[in-house]
């Protein structure tokens, strides 16, 4: 058994680490709420946008193909794809980026055709760089407080990259926010744009200046602008929610651990005690023997 000093050492030990895991755990609890309501604020913005995206959308099928925006418009085949994938910059995190990585590695194995890979966060591109995949472009230092200034050099990437047919297609990954202890891998193809299928079951008479198509050709860029940020929001609301409960789950499994100890302290003592009783007695029986 270890002695009554070295697990008494132990107890102060996780006692300190339990000290910093409940500290964690409260700034991410803070941090996950302020991350949930933006992005839960930002959500009926971007479904309205949806809307009227797809109310100017409408006239796309009377259009002639050299008509249709660019960004729009699907290439007849798919030579080659961009992901952009979205991941927490720190860990502790519970399994959040393994997950989000196993399903970056399924999208891209699963798919007939090349791959660029551009990289939010620091433990995607790690991941990949560690694995000697190369990366288009990287970006670091975002999803943990993430602003619509950080969104612009992103989108402007995937815009360049399709403009210039240097892929055909890009898709988005990231940790879509469902509650606290959930977060859903979401895949979600950016471009070519799609405009939403649904029925409208409402309509307004709009009125566009200067115009329909000036107007679809300013919106789609701050559409799909608007797509990354809200991906952003949900992956740092993700991030900070599975760090508190990461943590939690730590502070509970160290104050358990206190415990065991403690009792596996209190019993290496009463063996002393015990160890140190007989001996007494031993000593005591040894002296009246002598006399």
């Amino acid at each position: 058994m270890l002695s009554l000093r070295l697990i008494r050492r132990r107890i102060r030990t996780v006692q300190n680490i339990a000290k910093v895991t409940r500290a964690m755990e409260l700034v991410a609890a803070s941090k996950m709420r302020r991350a949930q309501m933006a992005a839960l604020a930002s959500r009926p913005y971007a479904e309205r946008m949806r809307w009227v995206l797809a109310d100017l959308a409408e006239t796309i099928p009377f259009l002639e193909p050299e008509q249709i925006h660019p960004l729009l418009r699907p290439r007849p085949q798919v030579r080659a794809v961009e992901l952009i994938l979205i991941t927490p910059d720190r860990g502790l995190c519970g399994g959040l980026p393994s997950h989000l990585n196993r399903e970056a590695v399924q999208f891209i194995t699963q798919i007939s055709c090349p791959v660029r890979l551009v990289t939010v966060g620091r433990k995607g591109r790690d991941f990949f760089l560690r694995f000697g995949h190369q990366l288009v472009a990287e970006f670091t230092g975002i999803t943990d407080r993430p602003t619509y200034e950080d969104v612009i050099p992103i989108a402007q990437v995937a815009m360049q990259d399709y403009l210039s047919e240097e892929v055909d297609a890009v898709h988005l990954l990231y940790p879509r926010f469902v509650s606290t202890t959930v977060q859903k891998p979401e895949l979600l193809k950016l471009l070519p744009v799609e405009p939403p299928t649904e029925k409208i079951t409402w309509r307004y008479d709009y009125i566009y200046e200067p115009g329909r198509e000036a107007v679809l050709a300013e919106l789609l860029p701050r559409y799909i602008e608007r797509q990354i940020y809200g991906a952003l929001l949900e992956a740092s609301a993700s991030e900070h929610s599975a760090r508190m409960v990461a943590m939690r789950n730590a502070t509970d499994n160290a104050n358990e651990l206190v415990k065991e100890l403690t009792l596996l302290a209190n019993k290496a003592r009463q063996e002393s005690i015990t160890k140190e009783l007989l001996e007494l007695v031993a000593g005591m029986e040894a002296l009246k023997a002598q006399r």
